[in-house]
């Protein structure tokens, strides 16, 4: 039921237990007025005012004014941290979202918890909140996506860049990504397509010339937005002569200072190495410390910053707010949160986003951007009245640019006469200010050509003119040195083999690739470090020469190679790189990748590519030994055979199947038993249905997807695929799915489907009698890329029962450029993608199973 505009108050207070600041209530007005610009290109906030809010401002104006907001709202950020944190609020948004009146939103992070669980994408009629950092949105929006395999790229690609508001936050940290944003959102108005796609930033340190939407008069004059913006922040500085040798020591004796204090202080360093030594000094003092860095692998940081978690660190949740005396279970906290005098010490990874708030803050001098970010984490809501900030200074700077950059940051913060709170920071020349930030990176400018090359999802070997995206999202820049990325993985060292040839090699390459695609590596399982860094340690390995290692690039392409191969290679060509381990290559400690912890066979914490849970701690996907049930609700996504050479008969050979299983979070069946034909067509002709008809969408589009729903698996029916799901004497009824355990995988499955039902397409009376060429060339489309293939061609375009095919499928890669030039690039996806949450959404919940007959 729409909310009337004079309720925004009560809607937003129930929404976020907060009542509104006086620009949140200006910013719903701005989003459902008629002006063309009603969603701001631009927003610049204070830090602590709350801009997570815009989660909710969007919501309301969602339920009040459908048709001026998107459907979906794409919230970014530049750390993982920041993700989880952003996330807690859209659960808290959701939770009160009915007893407010408002939609409840599904939620992504595209990590963590809701990590690519597929509620955002199963109902594209459905609102939804889906939060990212610039890697994980950015290289999906490119039609790349990290940790998503080549079939699913186009349709996230599709829902992230049609009906929906990009939220860029502390957009000046990554110039280069909302440079792309903008690019994207011209491109799109540039070629017409029929979606939506807007974008605002939002930022506390504007590199630009100023805000299109701002403070008003009536927020410097509310009590609570007062406090804050001119909370206490007493600035001291500190000199030293060799930073280098001295800063860690001046850090240690600055936090000592505070020993006794009981207070919750934060520090912040520049470089890993100084963060090292500065938690062994407090800690060999007998301190309460923690440390925070871009460094630790994804499960242990998920665990360390979530005080809901019972793997929460005390240390850690003094420095967040608590939840309130009425908040839902969801959000209240299991553990207790340490007393005393406790320290925080992060290295960039705790500036941005992260809603922490210190009492005192020590730290080194870095450009201007990121000391208003770590300004913004102590006294951040005005509660301490002697709050104190002391920061480190060389007493001489070199004459690097980033060196220049930090020197005008001091000049700037010397001018402020010890006040740091934001109502001094934002009183600062903006020119200068700009000035002192870090240096910006070389852009480089994407082209209609580029966005064609990105798009050819089903083309997976290297592209002439197709490059890496990760130096388009955050440009090239010569003071941040290259990073690589680091998991562990069982099937590495499971499936080792030498090989006679380079073909043998790069045909298990290949296997290897297919295998990663069916179960990514997920961002719990990564920790990242400077690429040189990550050498060193490597170096450092008990593990022999002749170890197995994999190495993906940014597509996902595999390379097998060996821990001595690997070291006898280039550093640099690490940049940028996934390193897949073994757990017999050791590596890990605490979290943390360390090249002289050995391996101990009787952990289990190397391989967590498993430890990947849904809502209600339900576990998404499991790889289990052959004989081992499969876990309820799961459904096989490959079989592995670890010893292909062994004998049957022959036990010791050590043969065994390795099945991973793959788990949807809506399902609530057991996909025990196979289901019809008739049944899976009738299920996605019905979801089709359900979901065209909650979008704003033109009546023959929905007629398109509706007819695709029902042709879409014509290809099935053939003798050869019937055999490949268990049904070996092709027998009515016919099936489309296999149930557990019934699929043959040892069958030839290079024949697609998809283009089986092409074949069949031309044949059916309702296909021939549509008005038009255009709704026929949809539905050719729509049917030939409902699994990824088809963008632009099929590897194998054959049909066992029609060999006459070769018109067929030269023209599937013409009728794809066509169709890209008439609904554009995300357009297309999008179109393309209505039918594949059809498809997935009557795979996950079939109406009817076909009853057992053993």
């Amino acid at each position: 039921m729409p909310i009337n505009r004079s309720h925004f108050d009560i809607t937003f207070a129930k929404l976020t237990g907060n009542a509104p600041f006086p620009w949140q209530r200006a910013m719903y007005e701005r989003f459902i007025s008629d002006c063309p610009d009603n969603i701001p290109a631009s927003c610049n906030l204070p830090t602590g005012l709350g801009k997570t809010s815009v989660l909710a401002i969007w919501l309301i104006a969602l339920a009040t004014h459908p048709e001026k907001m998107p459907r979906r709202l794409v919230y970014v950020v530049n750390r993982r941290t920041v993700v989880d944190q952003t996330t807690s609020e859209a659960e808290k948004i959701r939770n009160n979202a009915e007893a407010a009146g408002a939609p409840v939103p599904a939620i992504s992070t595209l990590r963590g918890q809701f990590a690519d669980n597929r509620e955002w994408s199963a109902d594209p009629s459905r609102p939804a909140i889906i939060c990212g950092t610039v890697d994980m949105v950015g290289s999906r929006l490119l039609f790349s996506g990290y940790g998503v395999g080549f079939k699913s790229r186009p349709l996230h690609a599709g829902f992230l860049g049609q009906d929906v508001l990009l939220v860029h936050d502390e957009a000046h940290l990554e110039p280069a990504f909302q440079d792309l944003i903008v690019a994207i959102h011209k491109e799109q108005t540039r070629c017409k397509e029929f979606g939506t796609f807007r974008v605002m930033e939002l930022t506390a340190t504007s590199r630009g010339q100023g805000g299109e939407f701002t403070l008003s008069a009536a927020d410097e004059e509310n009590s609570i937005v007062e406090r804050r913006i001119n909370a206490k922040k007493s600035l001291v500085f500190h000199k030293v002569d060799d930073e280098k040798k001295e800063l860690a020591d001046k850090i240690v004796a600055l936090c000592n200072v505070h020993k006794a204090s009981g207070q919750a202080i934060l520090v912040f360093v520049r470089t890993v190495e100084c963060l090292n030594a500065v938690v062994t000094e407090l800690r060999r003092a007998k301190c309460e410390v923690q440390q925070l860095t871009g460094t630790l692998r994804g499960m242990e940081r998920n665990d360390m910053a979530d005080p809901r978690n019972e793997k929460g660190c005390p240390i850690f949740a003094r420095f967040l707010p608590p939840p309130k005396a009425n908040a839902n279970e969801s959000e209240r906290w299991n553990i207790k949160v340490q007393t005393g005098t406790v320290f925080l010490v992060c290295t960039s990874a705790g500036e941005v986003g992260v809603n922490l708030s210190a009492d005192h803050l020590v730290c080194d001098l870095s450009p201007f951007d990121s000391m208003a970010q770590r300004f913004g984490r102590v006294n951040r809501f005005g509660v301490c009245v002697n709050t104190r900030i002391d920061i480190v200074v060389p007493a001489t700077f070199d004459e690097k640019d980033y060196d220049a950059r930090r020197e005008k940051t001091f000049d700037l913060l010397q001018s402020l006469n010890g006040n740091g709170s934001p109502a001094s920071l934002s009183g600062l020349d903006r020119n200068a200010r700009t000035e002192a930030f870090s240096p910006q990176p070389v852009i480089l400018p994407v082209t209609d050509i580029l966005f064609d090359a990105w798009a050819l999802t089903s083309i997976r070997d290297k592209l002439p003119g197709r490059p890496p995206v990760a130096e388009y999202l955050h440009g090239v820049s010569d003071w941040e040195p290259p990073q690589t990325k680091v998991a562990w993985r069982a099937e590495v060292w499971e499936l080792r083999q030498e090989f006679e040839t380079e073909r043998d090699r790069k045909q298990f390459q290949r296997y290897a690739t297919e295998l990663l695609d069916e179960y990514p590596v997920k961002n719990h399982e990564l920790l990242a470090d400077l690429t040189y860094r990550v050498f060193k340690s490597i170096e450092k390995l008990a593990a022999g020469p002749s170890t197995p290692v994999w190495i993906l690039d940014d597509e996902g392409r595999v390379l097998v190679t060996t821990l001595g191969q690997l070291l006898e290679s280039d550093k640099d060509d690490l940049k940028d790189k996934t390193i897949l381990l073994p757990p017999q290559a050791g590596g890990l400690a605490k979290g943390l990748l360390d090249g002289t912890s050995k391996y101990d066979p009787d952990r289990k914490d190397y391989d967590v590519a498993d430890e990947w849970f849904g809502k209600d701690k339900q576990r998404l996907r499991a790889r289990i030994w052959d004989g081992e049930p499969v876990p309820q609700g799961m459904s096989i996504v490959a079989t592995i055979d670890t010893r292909p050479e062994g004998d049957d008969s022959d036990e010791s050979s050590g043969r065994r199947y390795w099945h991973r299983c793959a788990v949807d979070v809506e399902e609530n069946k057991n996909n025990k038993y196979p289901v019809l034909w008739t049944v899976h067509v009738r299920d996605v002709v019905n979801h089709a249905t359900a979901i065209v008809g909650g979008l704003n969408i033109a009546e023959h589009l929905k007629q398109a997807v509706i007819l695709a729903a029902r042709f879409h698996d014509h290809g099935k029916r053939r003798s050869a695929f019937q055999k490949v799901l268990g049904n070996f004497q092709n027998a009515e009824p016919l099936l489309a799915k296999s149930g557990t355990g019934n699929r043959n995988n040892q069958l030839n499955e290079d024949y697609r489907h998809e283009f089986g039902s092409l074949v069949d397409l031309e044949r059916e009376p309702d296909f021939q009698n549509l008005p038009n060429d255009d709704m026929k060339e949809l539905v050719r489309h729509l049917i030939a890329v409902h699994h990824g293939y088809g963008r632009p061609h099929f590897p194998n375009p054959y049909d066992p029962d029609h060999l006459d095919t070769e018109a067929l499928a030269s023209e599937i890669p013409r009728r794809f450029a066509r169709l890209q030039r008439k609904y554009g690039r995300w357009g297309l996806a999008y179109l393309e993608s209505l039918l594949r949450a059809a498809d997935w959404a009557a795979s996950a919940n079939p109406s009817a199973f076909e009853e057992d007959k053993s």
